[in-house]
């Protein structure tokens, strides 16, 4: 399940790209298999060892075309362990709402971007989230959980601010906002209620592809995006330093 829209955010073969808090890997995977050259890097041991497994599998099914790379690492988004101007394109998919010093991280984000790159940025949407922080405070109110709600004009600024130019937006994942709402509701840890179990089953079915389900479902998800699409998804350009190109 992608956030991303990689026709909006192109991978070029032998693109370093930049998978910032990459959690389960879905995005870094996606990156290697059109044949960029990845680093997936996450604070959490225990993802970071199952996203080198899987990029093990990959590499082993022969999924990924002949120069890509993918490298699984530990590290901190704060204090990134690359030089400045590092890297062609990077990704950072539900992290910034974790996260206190977001400018500190926007910061770090835009050193390693190489000048003329492009970065992907991906929040929990305002209205969606709001529900949920309103029908429980145990949805957020966690160690590592949200401390923050992004309303779109607010995230594009500060990305303006800390240098990037946004060049598209969109939403993602409608019909989660639902599941979420649904949890919320009957408990965020109370996976075995009938209506937390009978919308895992449909998202599942969509993951999936069940042909006529997913039909369905996406022709929904699509529709339903602009109104209460879960996440809110920007892309911006680090803008070119004509003086150091010169030089």
């Amino acid at each position: 399940m992608l956030t991303v829209d990689f026709s909006r955010f192109p991978i070029a073969p032998g693109d370093r790209v930049l998978d910032l808090g990459c959690g389960g890997g879905r995005h870094a995977f996606e990156v290697y298999r059109r044949g960029g050259r990845v680093v997936a890097l996450d604070r959490n041991a225990e993802e970071i060892r199952e996203v080198k497994r899987w990029f093990a599998a990959m590499d082993e099914a022969g999924e990924a075309p002949a120069g890509a790379s993918a490298v699984a690492m530990e590290g901190d988004a704060l204090a990134l362990p690359f030089p400045d101007d590092s890297f062609d394109k990077v990704i950072i998919s539900e992290v910034m709402e974790h996260i206190p010093d977001d400018k500190g991280l926007l910061a770090e984000m835009v050193r390693v971007l190489k000048p003329g790159g492009s970065i992907a940025i991906t929040v929990p949407r305002w209205l969606p989230e709001k529900v949920c922080w309103a029908l429980s405070d145990a949805y957020h109110e966690v160690e590592g959980g949200h401390i923050r709600i992004y309303r779109g004009d607010e995230l594009l600024e500060k990305m303006r601010g800390a240098g990037l130019d946004p060049y598209g937006t969109h939403h993602a994942h409608a019909l989660h906002s639902p599941y979420w709402w649904i949890k919320c509701a009957v408990g965020v840890d109370n996976d075995k209620a009938l209506p937390v179990k009978a919308y895992h089953q449909l998202l599942v079915w969509d993951i999936v592809g069940a042909p006529v389900i997913s039909t369905l479902t996406r022709a929904a998800e699509k529709t339903l995006n602009p109104l209460i699409g879960k996440s809110f998804v920007a892309y911006a350009t680090k803008p070119r330093n004509e003086l150091r190109e010169r030089g």
